[in-house]
Formats: C-alpha cells, structure tokens, sequence
C-alpha cells in the first residue's frame, strides 16, 4: 500500500509540473490570439486524471500535502497603455505673455 501511495504522489506531482507548463503554453497560444483548443482539452483529460488519483489517495489513507518546488509561477505586470495626446485647441496652448515696456 505504501508504494502505491508513493506511485500515485509522485505522478500527481509529475501531472501539476505538466499541467503548468500547458497553462504557459495555452496563455502564449491566447496572447498571440491562436487557436488553443487542443491544449485546452489535454489540460481537461490531465485534470481528470488528477481528480481520479486523488481520490485513490485518500482513499489508502494519505492526507498530507504534495508540494511541488515549481508550483508557484510570477504573474505578469500588466500592459501600460498608450495615453492618447490630447488634441491642441487655440484655448488649450498656453503661450508666453508679453509685458509692455513703460
């Protein structure tokens, strides 16, 4: 039992290391405005892969938590967008004041 418990913990931390990089590759494949539907379905079957071993594992008695050392990836900054210049009106120019001289 025990090498089972081992077997599926170690698959279901293989499953999450693999899981985040089609989730790269899936947001990539977005941001280029592809089509990202094959890797959507891949993520979905490794999902329920996952569900099924993790409910095997509870079910041999193992409730500790799987750490993954890759687990956490950095969001991005997001994007600044351009400000639109204003366009220059005859109120909104400012120009130098003259003085007149006495």
């Amino acid at each position: 039992m025990d090498n089972r418990v081992n077997e599926i913990r170690r698959t279901i931390r293989a499953l999450r290391v693999s899981m985040l990089e089609a989730e790269a590759i899936m947001h990539e494949q977005i941001r280029r405005d592809e089509d990202c539907s094959f890797v959507a379905q891949e993520i979905l079957k490794m999902r329920s892969v996952m569900s099924v071993l993790a409910k095997e594992r509870v079910a041999l008695g193992d409730d500790e938590p799987i750490l993954v050392k890759s687990f956490f990836i950095p969001r991005r900054r997001p994007t600044r967008k351009p400000v639109a210049a204003r366009p220059l009106t005859h109120g909104s120019v400012s120009r130098p004041t003259l003085a007149a001289r006495a």
